[in-house]
């Protein structure tokens, strides 16, 4: 079965002043199949958003991506024409920003922003695309959607603003949704809202998800598969029970860990990762991790760990580290276990 997306070898560079040309997203492969709900996580820097951006190819400048492939249902986004982008954008695939300060135009009022992609990708009159922007605003969560259509962004709370953005992505019931964060700003009753929501595009509308979040609970809970990103790259990926029940990568572990456990007394001192992740342009050779790793050995210093199969032999679950699968040594591109 063909993928609805396909994303194979993905690099962004980004120039800096000293240290030449940096890979922002390295070498990122997956895939996300209709229906399929993929979560992406990791911490700030570690590449999430900017892999969402490349594949809408909304790459900020002076970023750029210089290579691999981005497959839509088998068709090659990087060589879509402007005009055939601005019309798969919207009805193809859509996308919820993480800055909802910035994500709507503060000159426009709410409701022109929502119709007017029903109009242009849909088809509907003004008045049937009012009737609809109504609908999306009611299952956001905004109270009296009818009298809000007229205001500006500026009325709106951060929180409000983001279930605005939310309508406006979902509005033309698109076949690949990536959401960036989405209920990071939301009250628990609305990121149910909402995460219903995207449950239902998923099940009943066969929409391909990528829940990009911070919150490893709201990802475990909602996804299918997850995707662990640090510096730019793929640390380890399989079905949220395998990331969540027997995580095989120390950052996995150590994301894991940091997480405050309602089963367990609650500590003096809640558990943080030591160190911090590479600066822009000032990744060490070897694995990004060591640095910040318990178990690294002398070879996580000099080999940079290939993405391979857990030595468990758990169908769909893969790693980057030499230490808990010895081939991610042996499969790294340009070198020799020691």
């Amino acid at each position: 079965m063909t993928a609805l997306l396909d994303v194979s070898d993905l690099v962004v560079d980004f120039p800096t002043a000293s240290d030449g040309v940096f890979h922002a997203v390295d070498s990122v492969s997956f895939t996300v199949n209709a229906g399929e709900r993929v979560g992406i996580v990791g911490e700030s820097g570690s590449g999430k958003s900017l892999t969402s951006q490349a594949l809408m190819r909304l790459v900020p400048s002076p970023g750029t991506v210089s290579s691999g492939t981005v497959l839509f249902d088998g068709a090659e986004v990087m060589g879509f024409s402007a005009k055939k982008l601005q019309k798969w954008r919207g009805s193809q695939t859509a996308m919820v920003f993480q800055d909802p300060m910035s994500s709507l135009n503060p000159l426009m009022r709410i409701g022109r922003q929502i119709t007017e992609s029903l109009q242009e990708h849909l088809g509907l009159s003004k008045a049937e695309s009012r009737v609809r922007a109504i609908e999306l605003l009611q299952r956001v969560g905004i109270p009296d959607a009818e009298s809000r259509l007229s205001d500006f962004p500026g009325a709106f709370s951060g929180g409000m603003r983001q279930r605005v953005c939310i309508a406006i992505a979902t509005a033309c019931s698109p076949r690949l949704l990536i959401a960036d964060e989405p209920t990071t700003a939301l009250d628990v009753t609305v990121q149910a809202q909402v995460l219903d929501l995207l449950d239902h595009m998923a099940t009943e509308l066969n929409t391909g998800v990528i829940l990009i979040s911070h919150d490893l609970g709201v990802i475990s809970s909602f996804c299918d598969r997850i995707l662990v990103m640090y510096a730019g790259r793929i640390v380890e990926e399989g079905t949220a029970e395998q990331i969540v029940g027997d995580p095989q990568h120390p950052y996995t572990r150590a994301l894991l860990a940091s997480i405050l456990k309602l089963s367990e007394p609650i500590p003096r001192r809640l558990k943080s990762i030591s160190g911090a992740p590479p600066l822009a342009g000032r990744r060490a050779s070897g694995c990004s991790f060591a640095p910040r790793c318990a178990l690294a050995v002398d070879a996580c210093l000099t080999i940079d760990p290939a993405l391979v199969d857990t030595v468990n032999g758990r169908p769909g679950q893969k790693v980057a580290c030499g230490v808990a699968a010895p081939a991610a040594f042996e499969f790294a591109e340009g070198a020799t276990a020691a």
